[in-house]
């Protein structure tokens, strides 16, 4: 039966993650020291896997997480349709509970189900799935790649996941992450159909540079 296996990870730390900043598509940042140190520890855990191909989003906190697996020669393709959710006029800011109720208020709408729902001037959970349909269908058509590693973004791996495992997206904070965490799934072709193999791996994070 012909599988495809894919490592997922989220980028490594930056300092908008540090500070509680939002981020999101419209934020191009670099990872921090600590983010650094993450994409090394887990380059030292797994870069002898043989990977056909690293699949990153178009934003840079995702190269800089695999760019030791770049600089060994694995080819490498950017998928815009892996890129973080877009946060609106919420990015770049470091949401108050007091002072930006409307953020709280639908994120706690996604969790009921208005994942129709997006902050001002950016995408709803419902949007995401559209273009990551795309990003996904490319990805499979590539048959002869077996073994792949995808970095994306914590809201933007919470909305795949709910994607192939063919649950409600407003069950995507099920889906646990950190900085440089990795899910590994794999794909059959004879079903069409995806299994999270292993869940929010962090172990190699202990392997960080001092």
């Amino acid at each position: 039966m012909k599988r495809k296996t894919i490592y997922l990870i989220r980028h490594g730390e930056t300092d908008y993650n540090k500070q509680g900043i939002v981020q999101g598509s419209g934020i191009d940042s670099e990872l921090n020291k600590t983010g650094h140190g993450q994409a090394a520890a887990f380059y030292k855990k797994y870069g002898d896997t043989p990977f056909d191909k690293v699949y990153t989003s178009a934003l840079q906190r995702t190269h800089q997480s695999v760019a030791n697996f770049i600089k060994d020669g694995v080819p490498h393709k950017i998928l815009t349709g892996l890129n973080e959710i877009s946060w609106g006029k919420t990015e770049g800011k470091k949401p108050s509970l007091t002072e930006d109720a409307f953020y709280w208020e639908i994120i706690k709408k996604w969790k009921t189900g208005e994942t129709h729902l997006s902050m001002e001037d950016g995408e709803s959970p419902e949007d995401v799935i559209e273009r990551q349909k795309a990003a996904i269908e490319h990805i499979i058509a590539q048959e002869h790649e077996e073994l792949i590693l995808v970095a994306m973004h914590g809201r933007a791996i919470r909305i795949l996941l709910t994607l192939l495992s063919e649950i409600p997206v407003s069950k995507m904070d099920n889906f646990k992450h950190s900085n440089l965490c990795l899910y590994k799934l794999e794909y059959s072709y004879q079903t069409k159909s995806f299994k999270i193999l292993e869940h929010n791996i962090t172990d190699h994070l202990t392997l960080i540079p001092a």
